[in-house]
C-alpha cells in the first residue's frame, strides 16, 4: 500500500502561483464526493503560497513557501472529532468527511497551520485533499505538482525506497514547517529560510572598484564558514541558525584583517566594511 507524501523545494519556488491556480481550476464548483466538496469562488486557498521577506534594504530576500495541508500523521484536526469527520486513510492522506463535519467550526481552529477553511454556504470545514479523487483514478499526482514549472513540489510514495521523494528523505535534509507542532506532517520541506549575514567590502584606497574575492570566515566554537565577496564586493553567509553569536573576520592580501562579532538574532546586513592597505593609503 502507498503511503504518500510530498516535498517542497523552497529554494524553487518563484512564487507563479501555478500552483494555487490549478488548485482552485480543478475544485472550485466541483464536488468529488466522497472526498470533497466544491471549493467556493473566494475565500479559501486549499495551497497558500505565504511569502516570508527577510533583511532589510538594500540587503533584502524574500522566499516563497507553498502551504497545502500537511496531511499530518499525529493531525490534530483528526483527533478533534469524535465521529470521524476527520479521517486518514490507508495511504496517509487525511480527509474531511463533509456530511460527518457539517456544523463542527470547531475543526478549522483545531488546526495550528492554518490550512482548514470554513464554507459558510455548506456549513462544513474544508482543506487540500492531495487531490485524492485524482489519485484514485489512476494519476500519479496532485494538480498543484503536475503544474509546476520548476519542480519545486515532489509527490510520491514513501513507502517505495525507489521513489524520488524517498530518495529526497535519505538526504536527511527534508524538515518539518513547525516542527515544534509535533503533528509530523506528510508534507515536508527543502530550504527553509534561516538567518543571512550579509555585507559589503570596501578597499580604502581603491573604492571605485568593487573588492572582488576578498576572503570572510564565519566562526562559532568548531563551526567554519567561509565565502568571498563576489564581483561587486557583495558577500552573504546564509542558511545559519536563529540567535547565534558569530566571529566575523575580513582578510586580503595587502591590507589589514579585520573582524567583528555579528549576532543571528535577526537576518542582519553589516553595511559597508573599509579595508586599509598595509603600507597607507598610497
Amino acid at each position: 500500500m502507498a503511503r504518500y507524501g510530498m516535498v517542497i523545494d523552497v529554494g524553487r519556488c518563484i512564487g507563479c502561483y501555478s500552483c494555487f491556480l490549478a488548485c482552485r481550476d480543478e475544485h472550485v464548483g466541483n464536488d468529488y464526493r466522497p472526498v470533497s466538496l466544491a471549493q467556493p469562488q473566494a475565500g479559501q486557498k486549499w495551497i497558500e503560497v505565504r511569502e516570508q521577506e527577510r533583511g532589510s534594504f538594500p540587503k533584502v530576500k524574500v522566499a516563497h513557501i507553498p502551504v497545502p495541508c500537511l496531511h499530518c500523521t499525529e493531525a490534530s484536526c483528526v483527533s478533534a472529532t469524535t465521529n470521524g469527520a476527520v479521517y486518514r486513510r490507508s495511504d496517509g492522506i487525511v480527509l474531511i468527511d463533509s456530511e460527518k463535519a457539517a456544523g463542527q467550526h470547531d475543526i478549522v481552529a483545531s488546526c495550528p497551520y492554518r490550512v482548514i477553511f470554513w464554507n459558510e454556504a455548506k456549513n462544513v470545514p474544508q482543506k487540500c485533499t492531495l487531490c485524492a479523487h485524482l489519485l484514485d483514478d489512476g494519476w500519479k499526482e496532485p494538480r498543484c505538482v503536475e503544474v509546476c514549472p520548476t519542480g519545486a513540489l515532489v509527490f510520491g510514495d514513501l513507502s517505495d525506497p525507489g521513489s524520488e521523494i524517498s530518495k529526497l528523505h535519505r538526504t536527511n535534509a527534508v524538515e518539518d514547517l513547525h516542527p515544534e507542532y509535533g503533528m509530523k506532517p506528510l508534507v515536508g520541506y527543502l530550504g527553509l529560510p534561516r538567518r543571512f549575514v550579509a555585507g559589503e567590502i570596501v578597499l580604502a584606497d581603491k573604492a571605485e572598484f568593487a573588492a572582488q574575492g576578498v576572503r570572510l570566515t564565519l566562526r562559532r566554537d568548531t563551526e567554519v564558514l567561509t565565502t568571498v565577496t563576489d564581483n561587486y564586493g557583495d558577500f552573504e553567509f546564509d542558511g545559519l541558525e536563529a540567535n547565534v553569536k558569530y566571529l566575523l573576520r575580513i582578510e586580503y592580501p595587502g591590507y589589514r584583517s579585520g573582524e567583528l562579532w555579528v549576532s543571528t538574532r535577526t537576518d542582519l546586513n553589516v553595511g559597508t566594511i573599509v579595508l586599509d592597505p598595509l603600507n597607507g593609503t598610497d
